[in-house]
């Protein structure tokens, strides 16, 4: 408690605004709980740069905890691009004090010497992505929680190569801004090195966002669509990008069209969750949609809902778009003829099925740990390699490598090509994933996430997955487990008999278990969220089409009966 105390009376100095000091004081006589959980801790970089609750405090995002990292940023770019034209671009989506906080980095910024590219208005984080080569930056930022509470907000700082800071930049960026005290932030702005934009990079990202996403799909006319912002930025975007695809029955959600940082009409502005469709969902059905779309708050996640065999809209996971998306990209490129440089990537924690596929196609499948700063990294580090698109399980997928983050943007042109393509077969959406099924074995995945918040919530966290770790789990629903992959150690260990492997991907909290049968299941605490994340994953082998609801409703059994095994239901 005695550093927690020394915390916040560091911001009574007078360097800090009034309300703050007051706000600081008030905490200290009223409420140690919160106290305790304002200050206990910087907020962390993590898998997405830095995110978490808004409000006065270390632990919080605010004008000072982004303006130390940004005056930390800018002294490792002074550093590292020495006499060197040093220029930065900044985007912003619809949460509360986004639009305030990316001024205030660009102000620091500025007063730092760095030209500035400030978004006038709020733009997709892959816009921002797009826009750091398009106008070679150094780095890029974007104000942005992802699909979090409308408390949150965030900051994610982007590379030279568009993607997101990886090792070592970021441990030499955070060593920066550990290096400083909160005084030494330059908030003293230089207006005549911010440049506002607009027009012109929205016209070059959407173009090659048509460009990348669009394969001649016939059937445009008669495929409809119905899509959703939810609140957020993709309406910048994705509309225009339809319309110059060709696509004219679009049906938007007009009740969730406007942005808003409190999501009203939704519990949680996530893709992810069935939930937040609702209304996509009842207007595809007084319309006849072929296709449900819809984006998260800075348009990087999509989910998808199409057709299932009984004609009813069904949901579809992050795996499964993924497999088809990365399918239907593997026959376009084998039309024109592979040229042994292709590769498709995908993470430690989505479907075993991406590797399969790249097999048969003859092409490498790249896997990298949990997020997709790792595939860009992997652009970066291959150049003589051909990227033809890649995902994660969290609905996320990037379409080619204009793009160096997950685009819901292209990747929602991506989805609606394939939808129109195979209704001009006779077929769906959803009839060629069950084709891919039969091609590679029918592939069932699930994600529980358990939530625990504050400095308690994080001390539990890391208790289970040490409790993971040293009672591992021997069988996965009767079958014995044959490998227990720990990242935190980089070694794979087959439990039977000590044998041991190393891992070749950077250390990350992670431990997956895999048994004999191919069922396998992965545990981590999120990289942006107060959780930990179980993902599981079962496969069986489909041999005809109208066996499909048997077996997926077996491998669901079965994944039930594995999740109440290790009382996670």
């Amino acid at each position: 408690m005695d550093v927690i105390l020394s915390n916040a009376k560091a911001w009574l100095s007078p360097f800090f605004d009034p309300s703050v000091r007051e706000e600081v004081k008030s905490l200290m006589e009223n409420e140690p709980e919160e106290l305790k959980d304002r200050f206990y801790k910087d907020m962390e970089f993590g898998t997405g740069g830095m995110r978490g609750i808004m409000g006065t405090g270390t632990n919080r995002i605010n004008k000072y905890t982004l303006g130390k990292s940004t005056q930390g940023l800018s002294n490792y770019l002074k550093k590292e691009y020495s006499n060197q034209e040093l220029k930065v671009v900044i985007a912003y989506d619809c949460r509360h004090n986004s639009d305030t906080l990316a001024k205030t980095v660009a102000d620091v910024f500025s007063a730092n010497g760095i030209k500035v590219f400030l978004f006038s208005a709020l733009r997709t984080t892959p816009e921002l992505s797009f826009a750091v080569r398009h106008l070679n930056c150094k780095a890029g930022i974007v104000l942005t929680a992802s699909h979090n509470p409308p408390e949150y907000n965030g900051y994610k700082v982007y590379w030279t190569d568009g993607g997101q800071i990886v090792p070592p930049q970021d441990q030499e960026i955070i060593t920066e801004i550990d290096k400083l005290s909160f005084e030494e932030i330059r908030f003293d702005a230089n207006p005549e090195l911010i440049n506002y934009i607009d027009v012109d990079v929205d016209e070059a990202f959407i173009s090659a966002s048509v460009e990348n996403g669009s394969f001649g799909s016939k059937e445009k006319d008669n495929f409809k669509i119905v899509f959703t912002s939810l609140h957020g930025t993709s309406i910048t975007a994705i509309p225009e990008v339809l319309k110059r695809a060709g696509y004219n029955q679009v049906t938007i959600v007009e009740e969730q069209a406007v942005p808003d940082g409190n999501f009203p009409t939704v519990i949680s502005p996530n893709p992810e969750e069935p939930e937040a469709l609702t209304l996509a969902l009842k207007k595809a059905e007084e319309i006849g949609a072929d296709m449900v779309i819809g984006t998260d708050p800075d348009s990087d996640r999509l989910g998808i809902a199409v057709r299932n065999l009984e004609g009813e809209m069904e949901l579809l996971n992050g795996n499964q778009t993924m497999l088809l998306m990365t399918k239907f990209l593997l026959e376009k490129r084998n039309d024109k003829g592979f040229n042994g440089t292709e590769y498709i990537a995908t993470t430690i924690v989505s479907t075993p099925m991406m590797e399969k596929m790249a097999q048969d196609y003859g092409v490498e499948c790249k896997t990298s740990l949990t997020g997709f700063k790792w595939i860009a990294k992997m652009i970066k580090d291959f150049p003589q390699q051909s990227f033809i698109g890649g995902g994660e399980e969290s609905f996320g997928y990037m379409v080619g490598d204009f793009v160096r983050d997950k685009d819901a943007v292209t990747s929602t042109l991506l989805a609606c090509e394939i939808g129109a393509a195979a209704k001009a077969e006779g077929s769906s959406f959803y009839k060629k994933l069950i084709d891919c099924y039969l091609d590679y074995g029918l592939y069932k995945e699930k994600l529980i996430s358990i939530t625990k918040k504050g400095m308690q919530g994080a001390e539990e966290i890391n208790q289970m997955m040490i409790s993971f770790k040293e009672n591992p789990v021997k069988n996965l629903g009767g079958s014995k487990v044959i490998k227990l992959d720990d990242y935190n150690t980089s070694t794979s260990t087959n439990p039977n008999t000590g044998e041991e492997t190393p891992i070749d991907l950077p250390k990350s909290n992670v431990l997956i278990y895999t048994a004999a049968n191919g069922t396998r299941m992965a545990a981590r605490p999120s990289g942006t969220e107060p959780k930990i994340k179980f993902y599981f994953s079962t496969n069986a082998e489909l041999k005809n089409f109208d066996d499909f609801k048997k077996v997926e409703k077996q491998l669901e059994k079965h994944l039930a009966d594995i999740i109440s095994d290790l009382k996670l239901d």
